[in-house]
């Protein structure tokens, strides 16, 4: 065996950073990453509306959403945490809605009730 055996050759190695990068997009949906926090209540070609249930303490691994609205449902505090390691704490009323554009971030509840909110994704919108 030589030392030219050991390299890929162009075509595998784009088959192999292809098929990473479909895994890793596919590891990035909040339904797949948390099943048991996020719930999927609707989808069509056009928007996907996810019921988010997160209780005091609890996290959600790194995920992506395109461009989104969120809903609370309940009065809630939360930490997010960005690829880059930035974190920033978001706190929302019952009732209270607000716009993000595409983003990837890990969720932390760090306030004292459950997080219950809806996230409107809309379809079509660059993730990042």
């Amino acid at each position: 065996m030589n030392a030219s055996d050991n390299i890929l050759k162009d075509e595998d190695r784009n088959d192999i950073d292809r098929r990473l990068i479909d895994y890793h997009l596919v590891e990035q949906d909040p339904v797949k990453v948390a099943p048991k926090t996020y719930k999927v209540l609707l989808e069509n070609d056009r928007v996907r509306v996810l019921e988010v249930r997160l209780k005091p303490g609890r996290g959600s691994p790194l995920h992506s959403h395109p461009a989104y609205i969120i809903y609370a449902l309940s009065t809630c505090k939360v930490r997010l945490t960005l690829p880059d390691g930035k974190t920033k704490e978001v706190r929302m009323r019952s009732g209270e809605a607000t716009w993000s554009d595409a983003e990837s971030h890990a969720v932390d509840n760090i306030g004292s009730t459950e997080v219950h909110v809806l996230n409107i994704e809309l379809k079509g919108t660059q993730e990042k």
